[in-house]
């Protein structure tokens, strides 16, 4: 392995070679997309466990739709299909023939879904209905980067219809909420929330709300978007039903999602110049335990020392590194890299001593720890370093978050900075930040500022700015 580039001064550099010494993704011979390897799998599934439990303990049904959708349904939405439309990769072709119609391969599947939601919903008695997908979808990507934006990825969506505005807004930021909560509490990553402008919503939607992330580089990373869609769609797939009182009526939707997008995020918002610190809760490995020998006879004792630790961690994921075509220091080398958490070394020294060596990967920490210790000191110690790691992540974002007045002021530190300003809600002030590589994140739900950054009106909301991702 070679050595990774200076997190320092060549962030994106160390971020794309990390991921591939870390054997969390591989580039894939189609240009835009990746091969997410075992590891990087094993974090995407444990940020996939925890959602898809909330998302079936708030009353949420897993289904599968269709890979490939109709283009008429696209052109439903007039917002919708103008917004998607530079992103679709569309099948012209299959079977040797051309098809009458051609198909979008899925970019998302508000027009599938919402296609079957007027055939399923008829009455008030069917509402709510709340469904969630797990799926690949494409979105044809220019400026591809592993995890972050890729041609092909990975998330969840939900669609929901509800019988009144009030249910659905209600339901739009319960998903808001626990997207919050997995963000800081699963990945140990600060979050701002707030909704999205009127040029950074989502194609046909009313209103989206987002948590965006920021990076040690000052760029905003959008981890995933929870979407009021109104009653546009039901419209435009005749999708009615005969409320309580017999009046046919139109459901109100809403639609959310999140993506492979967070584990790039847990990398470049951890990782040092050692390569990933994974947080415990997503780390596919939580304890490595390192055994040091050099007889068959110390071999074999501290093999079974190193089985009896495991053992008394039932509720730990814990590895043991039996491989002897590595020294120790290979070992250690190897694991930082891939973030482990915790470190156990122990050798015939440490037996005798009824001890073992702890190292914690996000501080660099050794402690001597008692072997019959362990079973209690190792899930407080994994329960401490999840929660110093969300606190040292906060304290960065704070550092980094300025209030600024004008976008002159922005224009000297927006490179480091996360920015919190006025905003008139005027699309002209919104385009003049494209011209410098910043946009608007979300809108914030207070106001502080007087007037606008950039025309100077008087202001309607506070703003969060920064350049992204």
């Amino acid at each position: 392995m070679s050595k990774l580039p200076d997190i320092k001064t060549n962030f994106p550099e160390w971020y794309q070679e990390v991921i591939y010494q870390a054997e969390m993704a591989d580039q894939a011979p189609v240009r835009g997309c990746i091969i997410i390897r075992p590891y990087g799998n094993a974090v995407w599934d444990l940020i996939k466990n925890h959602l898809d439990e909330k998302i079936k303990e708030t009353g949420h049904e897993n289904a599968l739709f269709p890979l490939f959708i109709p283009e008429s349904f696209f052109k439903k939405e007039a917002e919708h299909v103008e917004g998607f439309a530079p992103e679709l990769a569309i099948v012209t072709q299959a079977g040797g023939k051309e098809l009458a119609e051609p198909l979008v391969v899925r970019p998302t599947s508000e027009t599938m879904i919402h296609f079957m939601f007027a055939k399923w919903i008829k009455s008030w008695r069917d509402l709510p209905l709340k469904i969630n997908q797990w799926a690949n979808v494409v979105r044809w990507e220019m400026r591809p980067r592993a995890f972050l934006r890729t041609t092909e990825f990975y998330w969840q969506e939900g669609h929901t219809a509800h019988a009144t505005k009030e249910e659905a807004e209600e339901e739009v930021m319960l998903m808001l909420n626990i997207y919050k909560h997995m963000a800081e509490h699963i990945l140990a990553i600060p979050v701002i929330t707030g909704r999205k402008s009127e040029g950074e919503k989502f194609p046909g939607a009313e209103r989206t709300h987002t948590f965006e992330a920021f990076m040690p580089d000052g760029k905003a990373l959008q981890m995933g978007t929870s979407h009021l869609l109104s009653q546009s769609f039901a419209h435009a797939f005749e999708m009615k039903f005969q409320d309580k009182t017999g009046t046919v009526a139109y459901p109100w939707l809403t639609s959310w999602g999140t993506t492979t997008r967070n584990v790039g995020a847990v990398v470049m918002t951890h990782g040092d110049s050692k390569g990933l610190v994974l947080p415990p809760n997503v780390a596919p490995h939580q304890v490595v335990i390192i055994p040091i020998y050099k007889t068959e006879e110390d071999r074999v004792a501290v093999l079974e020392a190193a089985a009896m630790i495991k053992v008394s961690l039932p509720h730990v994921r814990v590895l043991i590194d039996k491989d002897d075509q590595k020294t120790p220091g290979n070992k250690f080398f190897h694991w930082e890299l891939k973030g482990v958490p915790v470190r156990i070394e122990i050798g015939p020294r440490d037996l005798a001593q009824k001890q073992v060596v702890v190292g914690t990967r996000f501080d660099g920490a050794k402690t001597i720890m008692p072997m019959d210790s362990l079973e209690k000191e190792i899930p407080a110690l994994l329960k401490h370093i999840q929660i110093t790691m969300l606190e040292n992540a906060r304290t960065r974002l704070n550092s980094m978050r300025v209030e600024v007045a004008t976008l002159q002021e922005m224009l000297k530190i927006y490179e480091t900075s996360v920015m919190q300003t006025g905003y008139c809600g005027g699309s002209e002030c919104e385009k003049i930040l494209k011209q410098h590589t910043l946009s608007i994140r979300c809108l914030l739900e207070h106001k502080k500022a007087e007037s606008c950054f950039s025309c100077g009106k008087e202001s309607i909301t506070d703003c969060i700015i920064a350049r992204s991702y």
